[in-house]
């Protein structure tokens, strides 16, 4: 073997999003080339260069000294088999930092150093410390709307857009931060019954006890990729699938694996991300939930206008027909919290059973509506009545059931965890807070959204009488363990206020 190349291993190691090297201490060319941890190195294989962060390690069960490892990110994108021959360098500092430090300092920068920063973030130039200098740099307030605008179109211009050669193609998107919304899942088979293109491609949950992928694979398959994707939209008007398998505005899905783990979001990086995800994915035509509640992720009504005014100030220049609704955030939507549970109260409402939770049908239709009216053909108005005619025809049902065919049907069961906790009251009075923070930490300690049964089954919402010993919620569990967890959780706070009629907060909007 040639002193200057190492044979190619596969760690099998997951590193989200983050290309990795793993390279012996003893090797050779580590010791020769005066590489260092963390240091960035460029590999080589014929045409293809992939830029990784440096792992040293000692032990060669991992790596041998004249090998060199790749997590699963950074071997994905050699097409060959281990043992391939690979050469190692050093690789160049990113030259665009230098426009994050003038932005810490203060400094606005323009659409060419944001052009700069994103090619060099997708091109995995920067290391995750470098992402969250630039994430810190550009949180909060310290973007002004035009520079909002620049970080949209670098990050939408990051990788491949689709083209669904349609004048009208319409998505909705909620900004998150209440448990049980699964709104998309009934609002995307109301729209393509009535004829509109709505191809919705959806994340999983992150901080969350089910995303709307989590909760759609359920009941099929959803990991498609670009060409089933295409088909199934052609074929039934829409789709319910994870986004995660089209190279649409990757940058985005970068800066989301550092922000995660610091809890960082603010305004400028939530409408970046999702306006540049929208448009590569071809939309025309979208409608943006922002619900407004107390443990929301907004939380007053002059945040939620501020941000309706910056989601409509970049749409427009981005020539992406926007509205907004701001809606009630002030407690969970439907009744359950958890990928099954959610998928229960979804094929209720879509089966027009006298059970289903009003809530979750209700916003439904009023979302529906709305972008039923960006068909030119409907008339002001008349949206919410043609969602409503579509869903108790069975209609709506109907293209569901065409759509999880398409996608790939499993056999439905969405029984919850057999582990099963009764939260109850302590005293009587009305339900007048419900932490929408607290329930969906505690769906999460019970498992969710990993454990598809988990989760939390809502028994009172705003506005309920209760009696001492009645039923709030029950926690569902598949594990011991969890089940342990979530109830210590509950324990410490139920996540329920009980009190007086006259302390039940009003929504601050209403359709």
């Amino acid at each position: 073997m040639s002193t200057d190349t190492l044979q190619l291993r596969r760690t099998a190691i997951d590193t989200y999003h983050e290309n990795v090297a793993y390279m012996h201490r003893e090797c050779g060319i580590y010791r020769a080339e005066g590489f260092q941890a963390l240091s960035k190195i460029q590999v080589s294989l014929d045409d293809t260069k992939v830029l990784a962060v440096l792992n040293v390690v000692d032990d060669a069960s991992i790596v041998q000294p004249g090998e060199l490892g790749l997590s699963e990110q950074a071997f994905e994108q050699f097409s060959c088999e281990e043992g391939c021959l690979v050469t190692i360098n050093h690789a160049e500092p990113p030259k665009s930092m230098d426009a994050v430090r003038r932005k810490i300092n203060g400094e606005r920068l323009d659409q060419a150093d944001f052009n700069s920063i994103c090619n060099d973030i997708v091109e995995s130039r920067y290391s995750k410390m470098e992402i969250a200098a630039f994430l810190v740099a550009t949180g909060q307030n310290s973007l002004d709307r035009d520079e909002l605008l620049y970080l949209t179109r670098a990050m939408l211009q990051s990788g491949d857009r689709i083209d669904w050669d349609e004048p009208l193609v319409a998505d909705k998107h909620c900004i998150g931060g209440i448990p049980g919304n699964r709104t998309s899942m009934l609002v995307v088979p109301i729209v393509a019954a009535h004829g509109m293109l709505i191809p919705k491609t959806s994340s999983r949950a992150i901080t969350s006890p089910a995303g709307t992928s989590d909760t759609m694979e359920m009941l099929c398959e959803v990991n498609l990729n670009p060409e089933q994707l295409h088909d199934i939209v052609r074929r039934e008007r829409g789709c319910l699938a994870w986004g995660g398998t089209a190279r649409l505005a990757p940058v985005d899905d970068m800066l989301i694996a550092v922000e995660r783990p610091l809890s960082i979001d603010s305004q400028s990086q939530l409408v970046a991300s999702i306006l540049s995800k929208k448009l590569a994915a071809g939309s025309t035509h979208l409608l943006i939930d922002i619900p407004v509640g107390p443990s929301a992720k907004v939380r007053q009504m002059r945040q939620a206008l501020a941000l309706r005014k910056l989601f409509e100030f970049v749409g427009d220049r981005l020539n992406l027909h926007l509205e907004v609704m701001i809606t009630d955030g002030r407690q969970p939507i439907g009744r359950g919290i958890g990928p099954a549970l959610e998928a229960r109260d979804v094929m209720l409402v879509l089966q027009n059973d006298p059970g289903a939770p009003e809530d979750l049908r209700q916003k439904s239709l009023h979302l529906a509506g709305r972008i039923i009216e960006f068909d030119p053909d409907v008339r002001g108005g008349q949206g919410y009545a043609i969602a409503r005619d579509i869903l108790e025809s069975g209609r709506a049902c109907a293209k569901m059931n065409e759509i999880i065919q398409a996608q790939g049907s499993k056999p439905i069961d969405l029984t919850p965890g057999s582990l099963c906790h009764e939260v109850v009251a302590q005293n009587d009075g009305i339900v007048t807070e419900i932490d929408n923070l607290q329930m969906a930490k505690i769906a999460r300690m019970a498992g969710a959204p990993m454990m598809k049964r988990a989760g939390v089954d809502l028994l009172k919402k705003l506005g309920n009488p209760v009696k001492k010993g009645d039923v709030l919620y029950r926690i569902h569990a598949e594990f011991p363990a969890d089940f342990t967890f979530a109830k210590d959780l509950a324990a410490q706070n139920h996540g329920y206020t009980l009190g007086d009629s006259v302390d039940l907060l009003k929504p601050l909007m209403a359709f």
